[in-house]
């Protein structure tokens, strides 16, 4: 059960604007290793409202290495085993759009996506948000901080494992009908779930 989730964090609106990565490697059912690397931007320009979010201002970063040297040292991990996110769609675009900026061949990844396979596992909970679903499994964490995302969107996915009684994570796309996702160089095979078949109308 080895997998590797992923959060990140933006400077402003613009998706090749990272300043925080975080990480969480998953193996044999536990999250066992966590870490956040800041990063600067190429741009430096902090937006107020992402500053609200995630409270990392210009200041913090000045002194990180820009995003081809922070994520070099996890590429390897990247590239060879299941990466999970929650909102896929927002972090694979960052990585996409970011190796985009500095002219690097983006690692081949396959992915699935937490929010979608919350809304499949969790269809009672109003909100799918992963604050709103990590307290629905009781794991309390520090929302918006890359590297806790990232953990709790980890502690996600064993959960609904566990739940469905998985043994591997690789296997949960295919007990829920979903497809896996691919970034690769030539663009984005996203994650997709196949819709729940419609209720047929009353006569």
């Amino acid at each position: 059960m080895r997998a590797l989730a992923i959060d990140f964090e933006t400077a402003n609106e613009k998706r090749s604007s990272p300043c925080s990565v975080g990480l969480a490697w998953i193996e044999d059912g536990a999250v066992i290793r966590v870490e956040e690397r800041l990063i600067r931007p190429r741009d430096m320009r902090f937006s107020r409202f992402n500053i609200a979010v995630h409270g990392i201002r210009p200041e913090d970063v000045e002194d990180a290495a820009e995003f081809p040297e922070v994520m070099e040292e996890f590429e390897a991990d990247l590239s060879d085993t299941l990466v999970i996110a929650h909102n896929a769609s927002f972090d694979m675009s960052v990585l996409r759009a970011s190796y985009q900026l500095y002219g690097v061949s983006c690692p081949d990844i396959d992915y699935v996506c937490t929010l979608k396979m919350a809304k499949v596992v969790w269809r009672e909970l109003a909100s799918h948000r992963l604050n709103e679903v990590s307290r629905h499994i009781d794991f309390s964490f520090r929302h918006h901080n890359a590297a806790e995302d990232a953990h709790a969107c980890g502690e996600v996915a064993l959960a609904a494992a566990r739940k469905l009684n998985v043994s591997s994570l690789r296997d949960l796309p295919i007990r829920l009908d979903m497809t896996t996702g691919r970034l690769h160089a030539g663009g984005n095979t996203p994650c997709s779930v196949k819709p729940a078949p419609r209720k047929p109308k009353k006569s």
